[in-house]
């Protein structure tokens, strides 16, 4: 798994490329609780360049729309692989955070 972040006027993107399963969702954990530190509360989780995500990934999706909601925020997730799209749709997740199928209207939606 690789990240990089990206800080705008209204939020913050972590983009998020490879694999988020029992091996690297603590990473990505750590990487979201160091933007909720930063006070980077309303952030966008762009999983555009995922290739697989399992239930550990799950959890730490809804881990990140749990604490950004607890600080103020809210997180935003972006999806253009059908396949992680399936994931999430199957999980329920889309009824627990807003999910777009691009990084503008995500950003748009802190507005």
């Amino acid at each position: 798994m690789k990240t990089e972040i990206k800080h705008a006027d209204k939020c913050t993107t972590i983009f998020v490329s490879g694999s988020v399963d029992a091996l690297t969702a603590a990473e990505l954990g750590k990487n979201v609780a160091a933007q909720i530190a930063g006070e980077h509360v309303n952030l966008i989780m762009d999983l555009s360049g995922l290739e697989f995500m399992s239930s550990a990934g799950l959890r730490t999706l809804l881990g990140a729309v749990k604490e950004t909601r607890s600080h103020g925020g809210d997180l935003r997730i972006v999806s253009t692989n059908p396949g992680i799209d399936k994931v999430l749709k199957m999980s329920g997740f889309h009824n627990i955070a807003k999910v777009f199928t691009s990084q503008a209207e995500a950003a748009a939606s802190f507005e």
